[in-house]
């Protein structure tokens, strides 16, 4: 019930980013057949199908793509798809004869969409990287860390998923959205380091103004304002407090007790490491829960720094269903929300190449096909 049921998209297996984007419009509502390797011929990730969370939702088929039938196979699925991912480096679908080109002479109306960490082009384009490596040359992980330390890798949140997954997932929502206008299709380039870059975007204003520096840990949303940082609690636990404004700051003065006491400006920055002094000593004083239970739901702008294990539990979270349990996997679900067209997780992962001949079959492929491309072992 999604609002892109009806929408088809084939997804060249891949790992992280490329299959986010998958999930994301399988989540929409958007059917994706998803091309495994043949047996035999995995990507090297040992993960049970049932935990790979980012693998849900679609239906899959093996092929070989190597072979120049498994590449007609794919070309085939395309003359009745809306879109393609694909996460390889730049130039080996061209190789493998499924480049845009051979694409978009079957279905002109295609969106082709990319997945790569540096682009399609440029001085590293062809270079192997991971998130780390993308989130640092465009700025953003020298951001990230406390002052005197280290950058600290925030997981691979910035680069692949939000730099690279959700920037392809949104390329691919854009080209559908113009190839319904101009009835022609588009290569969708989406770089991880393009992505994470635009995430930058503020943060770049914030230091052509001078009011951010390529110090970490002195900024305002760099743990260096003792109003935006986590604070340890009695019971070796931590709270997270994001008292900005001045109306949110003065609430936190008051639930702390603070009120009233000499203190420093709020934005006097020479004198946050003071500050910080000071409501570290005051966070101690109590347990997580107690806090919880002064802040929660005040304009503190406060919350519990929550484990995995405890956040699909708060109240919250449950009443929102953020989080959904299938298989007896618990993992986030849909996001965002609609108020007609509602999302849905259509599927648990699958084996590779679990549903090979009924994908197809609904694609056109005769039972005599499958069966002949099976004995060739050309699908799986």
């Amino acid at each position: 019930m999604g609002p892109l049921v009806g929408y088809k998209v084939i997804e060249l297996a891949g790992i992280g980013p490329g299959p986010l984007c998958a999930m994301l419009l399988s989540d929409m509502g958007a059917e994706v057949i998803r091309v495994d390797r043949i047996a035999g011929s995995d990507l090297g990730v040992a993960m049970p199908p049932k935990f790979d969370l980012l693998c849900r939702g679609r239906r899959s088929i093996a092929v070989d793509i190597r072979k120049k039938e498994g590449a007609a196979t794919i070309l085939r699925l395309v003359e009745k798809a809306d879109a393609l991912i694909e996460g390889f480096r730049p130039g080996v679908t061209e190789r493998l004869g499924i480049g845009p080109g051979e694409c978009f002479a079957r279905n002109p109306r295609l969106v082709y969409g990319r997945m790569t960490g540096w682009g399609q082009e440029g001085p590293l384009s062809q270079a192997a990287g991971h998130d780390i490596n993308y989130i640092a040359l465009i700025g953003a992980l020298h951001s990230i860390g406390r002052a005197g330390g280290p950058p600290v890798p925030p997981l691979n949140l910035v680069g692949d998923y939000g730099g690279g997954g959700i920037y392809l997932a949104f390329g691919i929502v854009c080209g559908l959205l113009e190839a319904s206008k101009s009835g022609k299709g588009q290569v969708v380039d989406a770089a991880m380091a393009d992505g994470a870059a635009s995430l930058m975007t503020m943060f770049y204003g914030l230091r052509a103004m001078g009011i951010w520096t390529d110090q970490r840990g002195e900024n305002l949303l760099d743990t260096g304002a003792h109003f935006y940082d986590v604070y340890e609690t009695a019971d070796g636990k931590y709270i997270s407090v994001g008292s900005i404004e001045a109306k949110f700051y003065a609430e936190l003065l008051r639930l702390t007790g603070l009120e009233g006491k000499d203190l420093p400006n709020q934005m006097d920055r020479a004198k946050w490491p003071q500050l910080h002094e000071t409501l570290r000593a005051v966070f101690k004083t109590k347990t997580r829960d107690e806090w919880c239970r002064i802040m929660e739901g005040t304009d503190v702008c406060f919350a519990p720094v929550l484990s995995m294990e405890e956040a699909p539990q708060h109240p919250h979270n449950k009443f929102r269903g953020s989080f959904v349990e299938i298989e007896g996997v618990i993992q986030p679900g849909p996001a965002p929300r609609f108020s007609r067209t509602k999302p849905g997780i259509q599927g648990p992962p699958v084996k590779a190449g679990q549903h090979t001949d009924a994908v197809l079959s609904d694609y056109g492929f005769s039972i005599a096909e499958v069966a002949r491309l099976r004995a060739a072992a050309i699908v799986g």
